[in-house]
């Protein structure tokens, strides 16, 4: 039976080959009226329940992927897109004929910065009820990605997320979520996110957002200079709405993590095996494997993926946020999200062997 649940976002990335281009000719090349020609399209699944899901797979933990899917061609090649990372883990998957398929299509010439073209599609339709009854008794763990990206997970206040997470509590699982970053300008950026956090983090046992989404969440500010003190105010405030773990990914700067008081902290499920002496009251701010970066797609989710494993092997915090940091700095070795991530033994040992 699978261990762990991961369960949210899932999309199809579309990426056109634009490295012919040199730098700025993409952009003064396309206009309207105009056909650009570009080299073939890669397609790679997207989306947390990819990304962490495949990556807790690849590291060695049994995992279901639960998200939803259109009855079209883009979620057949969604599904044969996941099903080739592991036979079997596509059958979690749920297609539904009035859905369409999210997708996103990567727009990445030389020298500039991502862009993205995004259809939420079946994600928007998500429910709590997606994650049965009986796949939760069956597992020790719960993670959940990117409710900014699903509407309905985030419409009245997150009622629905915060539903989820209370079925998944009453299982005893412990439970992890993770954040995206909403457009300002959309219906979820809008959002009432401190509403949605009160409501959902005490049935949240680990919470992983990075410094610019919870930024956004709890102050509607962007691109605040990172600080220790800002870290510790933010902590302060998710851990007093009931996280018993916060673990904020800060890029290139590393994770920090903060953890809840004992009393709090015994409550965290069945999927804790490390010493409940050590992991109560525990604040640390740890910086990044030194790496030759290639790509950055996916690194954090790919993180949140080595933090869980450690947590599974029974490890302490300090060794739990290397293990965390070893797995996001294989990711960036490599262009894609996936291809650079090894497994659990092979990263353990390089780490073990001083890198």
């Amino acid at each position: 039976m699978p261990e762990v649940i991961v369960a949210g976002h899932l999309c199809l990335d579309i990426i056109p080959d634009l490295s012919s281009f040199t730098p700025g000719q993409f952009d003064a090349s396309f206009k309207p009226g105009r056909l650009v020609q570009s080299g073939p399209a890669a397609l790679t699944t997207g989306g947390a329940v990819s990304n962490t899901g495949i990556a807790l797979h690849r590291l060695g933990v049994d995992t279901r992927l639960i998200a939803r899917t259109g009855e079209d061609p883009l979620g057949l090649t969604l599904r044969q897109c996941v099903e080739q990372q592991g036979a079997g883990l596509a059958s979690g998957l749920i297609s539904k004929a009035e859905s369409t398929t999210s997708y996103s299509i990567v727009i990445s010439p030389p020298d500039v910065d991502r862009r993205f073209l995004h259809n939420p599609g079946a994600n928007d339709d998500f429910a709590s009820e997606d994650v049965s009854d009986e796949a939760l008794s069956q597992a020790k763990l719960m993670h959940f990605g990117y409710p900014p990206l699903m509407a309905n997970m985030y419409a009245a206040q997150g009622a629905e997320l915060s539903r989820l997470f209370q079925r998944a509590k009453s299982f005893d699982l412990t439970t992890s979520l993770d954040m995206a970053y909403p457009d300002p300008d959309s219906p979820a950026g809008r959002a009432d996110w401190l509403s949605i956090l009160r409501n959902t983090l005490p049935y949240v046992d680990i919470f992983t957002p990075s410094f610019d989404e919870i930024s956004y969440m709890l102050w509607k500010k962007t691109d605040i200079p990172l600080s220790n003190l800002l870290l510790t105010k933010a902590s302060s405030i998710l851990l007093g709405m009931g996280a018993k773990m916060v673990l904020i990914k800060l890029g290139s700067r590393g994770l920090y993590l903060r953890t809840a008081g004992s009393s709090v902290f015994r409550n965290i499920g069945k999927a804790f095996h490390g010493d409940m002496e050590r992991w109560p009251d525990f604040k640390a701010w740890m910086p990044c494997f030194k790496v030759n970066v290639v790509g950055t797609t996916g690194a954090g989710d790919v993180t949140v993926a080595g933090f869980l494993a450690g947590l599974l092997h029974g490890l302490s915090p300090q060794e739990t946020m290397t293990a965390a940091l070893a797995a996001g700095a294989c990711c960036v070795e490599a262009a894609d999200s996936l291809s650079g991530i090894r497994s659990w033994d092979t990263i353990w040992q390089r780490v073990q062997a001083g890198w």
